[in-house]
């Protein structure tokens, strides 16, 4: 089964990703990718939130809001996904993972892209 952890990081968090923090920070990640890879199927580490851009669509056409948007003590930093074979072995992962002592660790399952076309038919 494939799951996704949704890493939810303080604002601490990403400033900690550069500057005199950077290198305890990396190695954590390090150490916790390195021992998760035989699992992984994807992920990436998200820039930090003033970088992104919200799209929605109103009646006057497209809105654009600059980030970060939440008023929220954490945001979205990355997306690992991943194979476990129960619910209990991904919570296992997600407990070993850096962002869990100081923000939020989302566990999800991944709905198969096969599952979506069926629903369609």
């Amino acid at each position: 089964m494939q799951f996704a952890l949704l890493i939810y990081e303080t604002a601490d968090d990403f400033t900690r990703r550069r500057g005199p923090d950077a290198a305890a920070y990396w190695s954590s990640w390090a150490a916790y990718s390195g021992a998760l890879k035989a699992h992984t199927t994807g992920g990436a580490c998200l820039k930090s939130p003033e970088t992104g851009v919200v799209l929605s669509q109103t009646q006057s056409g497209r809105q654009v809001q600059d980030g970060p948007y939440a008023e929220t003590k954490e945001q979205l930093g990355g997306v690992i996904l991943f194979e476990a074979d129960t619910l209990d072995e991904a919570l296992a992962w997600a407990e070993r993972c850096p962002a869990a002592q100081h923000g939020a660790v989302e566990v999800r399952p991944v709905q198969p892209m096969s599952e979506i076309a069926e629903m369609q038919s």
